[in-house]
């Protein structure tokens, strides 16, 4: 077929390069690279490929500080797709989380659901089949209906391709802070399982071996998205929603199974899903990894939108596509695969020894430019922006909690003022209360592998069907008798509001909150994954704010050792003010955790409250229980509007500690419950388990020389409250001591209220029907209002 005149290519200049997101001395090094001005779909090529999404150009340098060796790691952090951990029996782990939060900003529905299938792609390139879905999600007031409705369409994306493409949603977060308002998070998580060593790598090797695209055919989608994700949100940020990619959950999950059928032929020598950038970033990508070229057929494409360019085909971010380099002489093999399933498979190239990326056009030459120009970590410019410490910092560590009036004690009234009318009010804050409206859209029961799914639980739990515990010899043994099963936990984490106050810190405790939680579910946390989630790099604040989270992530990961096996940088999370410049999300270094649970039968274990008559311990460093004050809780930000004070105490060596003092009395079989105490102190995380439970508590905590709201909603690190049997709690105090840690008995579950006293005085006491009323009515509340819904139909 004569194929049809395209349209004349626009003239490159220094202006179209500064439209296409490339400075001045980025378009020079570009010529420079090429030895001429390059042509318009060359200039498209090098503007996506060296746009911050691509290229992490203001990141990589402080990327390369964190830990990313460990003995269970079996790929370097940014080798593959995802990271990849042993979890013994013959078994590896793969796992990464990923930000699409300017799609989301202005196409909910749409910019969600290909957040959560783009991460799935990531695993099942690899050979994983992914087990579980997880996410962390971020908005602004739910007082707003423009929050409302961002809020309803994320959540319906998520369950909407999630649901379909069959795979469980069993965990995540949801946070609401003014910071977000006009820039919500969207950060999606995905794990999977794969045999030891039969995993592909996302690699080109063996000149002369033909690459495919397989999936999915091409449409004008998502063209320049990852320009789009490496800009701030503006006004004008509606006018993008054609560079928002639209998803297919069904054709992607024949492309899962297409995939891994093809992988177990051994034909596949590398497979790289064509994400941000398409076919421009995993030719490129795949080609310089293998130290090896590509020459590419474009008109080849299975196109679904007729008279499209090779500019448009080359950055296209259509959904359901990979790329694929097969052994040469099984063509045969792979193509009746994705036959099979349905699915175009059509070789579009081959590997060559030019250690270039030539694409052809009806036989003429479009773009000839060095793979290794292109990439992460080769050619892409790396900078070292300036940092400044932000000037707000001064007031907030000035704020003074004797400003603030402290809570009345109180043994029957629940009025304001009163510590159980904050209390009450603290469990139907959105940020605390529960979040059924959001999981119940979720399938995370499909594959009959979740053991704890969202709700009652630190971190969720999913069974490694077919596994049997280690045996006391070593990892990956017989296991017991009884024929019990592994598996792992998971979780995502951060508290943006510590980040602000203390940028180090408050991602240590990102790092620290997260083990935290896989060892409340039972789990040993073996190694993280980010979502780095930050303002505009180039402002010297907002990079300052960086540098100091990825220190305190470096911090918290080598003390508690769980390298980093890979992630995301998202920066420009900014959005217009009323002054008329731009405000930045607070920095969120969200944190993605996986953790080996040794017996899920045994071990796993959830927040509620066992049975009446059971002890209560807290947990906690050996030299203390309780120590600072209100500042940067979710209380002094509820109950009085405000964020002020530093980050919370944290000590690694004491939060070690304390994580394997608790993981020791569960593994022993000693633990009914265990909760961790985090956003709304002490009192909230006894007030959660009562109503998971159903039960209440007679609580004693003694005298102290501090206010009472600090003392109750106070948000200090390292504390767990378990419940245990009676005959158990003695043993679990001498276990917690040989770790270095103490286990402090502060009470009994009781079928009555939630009671507390402090140094022998009543401080509140609240039925429990009274603490579950707002806890499960406050975000449903919120989303009746007929404005929340709308978007595109599920």
């Amino acid at each position: 077929m004569t194929p049809q005149p395209l349209p004349a290519d626009p003239e490159v200049t220094d202006a179209l390069a500064r439209e296409h997101g490339l400075t001045d001395d980025e378009y020079a090094r570009v010529q420079e690279v090429l030895g001429r001005v390059p042509t318009y779909t060359e200039l498209g090529v090098y503007s996506v490929m060296w746009s911050e999404h691509c290229s992490y150009k203001n990141s990589i340098a402080l990327l390369k500080t964190l830990p990313r060796d460990g003995e269970r790691l079996l790929a370097a952090a940014g080798d593959e797709n995802a990271g990849l951990v042993d979890i013994g029996g013959g078994l590896a782990c793969a796992f990464k989380i990923e930000s699409h939060n300017h799609p989301s900003a202005v196409e909910p529905y749409q910019g969600a659901a290909t957040g959560v299938g783009g991460i799935q792609r990531d695993i099942f390139t690899m050979g994983a089949r992914p087990i579980a879905s997880l996410n962390s999600l971020r908005f602004g007031s739910l007082d707003s209906p423009r929050v409302r409705f961002l809020f309803d369409g994320v959540v319906r994306g998520i369950g909407g391709y999630g649901n379909s493409f069959g795979v469980p949603t069993v965990g995540g977060e949801v946070v609401f802070d003014a910071s977000y308002e006009g820039n919500p998070l969207v950060n999606a998580m995905s794990v999977g399982v794969v045999k030891a060593g039969e995993t592909v790598s996302a690699t080109a090797e063996g000149v002369g071996n033909p690459v495919y695209i397989v999936g999915s055919a091409t449409g004008r989608d998502g063209i320049h998205g990852a320009t789009f994700a490496s800009e701030e949100i503006s006004e004008d940020s509606d006018a993008k929603r054609p560079n928002v990619q639209v998803g297919d959950p069904f054709t992607e999950k024949l492309l899962l199974e297409a995939s891994l059928e093809a992988i177990a032929t051994g034909a596949v020598v590398g497979m790289q899903d064509m994400g941000a950038a398409g076919i421009t970033c995993s030719s490129s990508e795949m080609s310089e990894k293998g130290g090896v070229g590509m020459d590419l057929q474009l008109d080849r494409t299975p196109q679904r939108e007729a008279g499209m360019t090779p500019y448009e085909l080359l950055l296209s971010e259509s959904q359901e596509r990979m790329l694929v380099v097969v052994e040469r002489g099984r063509e045969a093999e792979i193509e009746a695969v994705f036959d099979k399933w349905d699915l175009h498979a059509v070789q579009i190239g081959e590997v060559t020894d030019t250690e270039r990326v030539r694409v052809f056009w009806h036989g003429d030459l479009v773009v000839d430019v060095p793979a290794e120009s292109l990439v992460l970590g080769g050619g892409a410019p790396v900078y070292h922006r300036e940092t400044q410490r932000p000037g707000y910092l001064d007031a907030t560590r000035a704020w003074d909690a004797t400003d603030l009036a402290d809570l009345l004690p109180t043994s029957a009234e629940t009025g304001a003022g009163t510590a159980g009318g904050a209390l009450v009010a603290l469990m139907g804050a959105p940020n605390v209360a529960s979040k059924r409206w959001v999981f119940q859209q979720y399938d995370h029961e499909v594959r009959t592998n979740t053991v704890a799914g969202p709700g009652p639980t630190d971190a969720a739990v999913v069974r490694l069907k077919g596994t049997t515990p280690p045996a006391a010899d070593g990892p990956g043994g017989a296991g017991s008798p009884g024929g019990a099963e592994r598996g792992l936990a998971m979780t995502t984490d951060c508290n943006g509001r510590y980040v602000y106050l203390n940028p180090r810190r408050g991602a240590r405790i990102a790092v620290a909150e997260a083990a935290r939680n896989v060892v409340c579910a039972g789990g040993e946390p073996l190694a993280v994954t980010n979502c780095l989630n930050f303002g505009n790099p180039y402002k010297p604040e907002v990079y300052w704010q960086f540098t100091e989270a990825v220190g305190g992530l470096g911090d918290a990961c080598r003390a508690l050792g769980t390298p980093v096996t890979g992630g995301n940088v998202s920066f420009y999370n900014e959005s217009p003010d009323e002054r008329g410049g731009t405000r930045a999300v607070f920095p969120t270094p969200t944190i993605g955790m996986v953790g080996l649970v040794d017996d899920v039968a045994a071990h796993t274990t959830t927040a509620a409250w066992a049975a009446p008559g059971d002890r209560l311990l807290l947990v906690s460093p050996a030299a203390w229980w309780h120590t600072g004050g209100v500042e940067a809780s979710e209380y002094l930000a509820h109950v009085h509007g405000t964020t002020a004070g530093d980050a919370p105490h944290l000590d690694l060596d004491e939060e070690k500690a304390v994580q394997a003092a608790v993981l020791a009395a569960i593994r022993a079989g000693l633990v009914r419950s265990a909760h961790d105490v985090a956003d709304g102190g002490l009192a909230v995380s006894l007030a959660e388990s009562a109503v998971f439970s159903g039960l209440g508590a007679e609580v004693a905590l003694p005298a102290l020389d501090a206010r009472l709201d600090a003392v109750l909603f106070g948000e200090a690190q390292s504390r767990v409250v378990l419940s245990v049997a009676p005959d158990d709690a003695q043993s679990v105090r001498a276990l917690c001591a040989e770790h270095g840690a103490q286990a402090t008995p502060i009470g009994t579950v009781t079928d009555g209220p939630l009671q507390v006293t402090v140094g022998a005085e009543p401080a509140l006491s609240v039925p429990v029907a009274d603490l579950a009323r707002p806890y499960e009515t406050a975000i449903p509340d919120a989303m009746a209002a007929p404005e929340a819904r709308g978007g595109p139909a599920v």
